[in-house]
């Protein structure tokens, strides 16, 4: 390989290496957690739905800061408490919580 390849190569690889760094960086859902049985979670999410099951009817909404006591998880899906506006037991997708 010429000197001038193997310059443009390792300058290619540079350019890639920031951008996946910076990617990788400013992801948002990655600072958000999986729920904790016996916890109360902080909700991470802009906004999350409290369902009557898993995938069932909505029935309010928990917005960023409030908070979700878990007490029992499902495939994907955790069970509790929805403190704040709601104020009822519910289900919410796992995994939005800070």
């Amino acid at each position: 390989m010429s000197a001038a390849r193997t310059r443009h190569a390792i300058r290619t690889a540079a350019v890639a290496a920031a951008v996946g760094a910076t990617l990788l960086i400013s992801s948002g859902p990655a600072q958000a957690a999986n729920g904790t049985i016996g916890e109360r979670e902080t909700v991470c999410a802009q906004d999350l739905f409290v369902r009557t099951a898993p995938l069932g009817a909505w029935m309010g909404t928990l917005y960023q800061g409030q908070t979700f006591l878990v007490e029992s998880k499902q495939s994907g899906w955790v069970y509790g408490f929805a403190y704040g506006d709601i104020n009822r037991r519910g289900w919410v997708q796992d995994g939005w919580f800070c």
